[in-house]
């Protein structure tokens, strides 16, 4: 295999900006503190990312898999613990797929 000096600095660039946008963030948030809203806003932000993830995969897949994120859902209400959630939607399909 050859390692081609291209894709490497490709490799690199990428980790770089990665790297950059991460950092970056806390670096404005500590010189800058933003309104409430935008504190709220980022609070709720990781589940609506997970859910635009996941939901076009809940939707093809049909009616049982709607069923089982329903069982996720109704888990992580009572609970409040991610993976247990996780365990019991993926438990769910499993059951009724099985």
């Amino acid at each position: 295999m050859n390692l081609r000096p291209d894709v490497l600095l490709a490799i690199f660039c990428m980790a770089l900006a990665t790297y950059a946008a991460r950092a970056g963030g806390y670096a404005v948030l500590r010189l800058w503190r933003p309104p409430r809203f935008v504190e709220a806003m980022l609070t709720h932000m990781p589940g609506c990312i997970f859910v635009s993830f996941i939901l076009p995969s809940v939707a093809a897949g049909g009616p049982w898999h709607v069923l089982a994120a329903g069982v996720a859902v109704v888990m992580m209400v009572f609970t409040r613990m991610l993976t247990a959630s996780l365990l019991a939607g993926v438990g769910a399909l499993w059951f009724m797929l099985g």
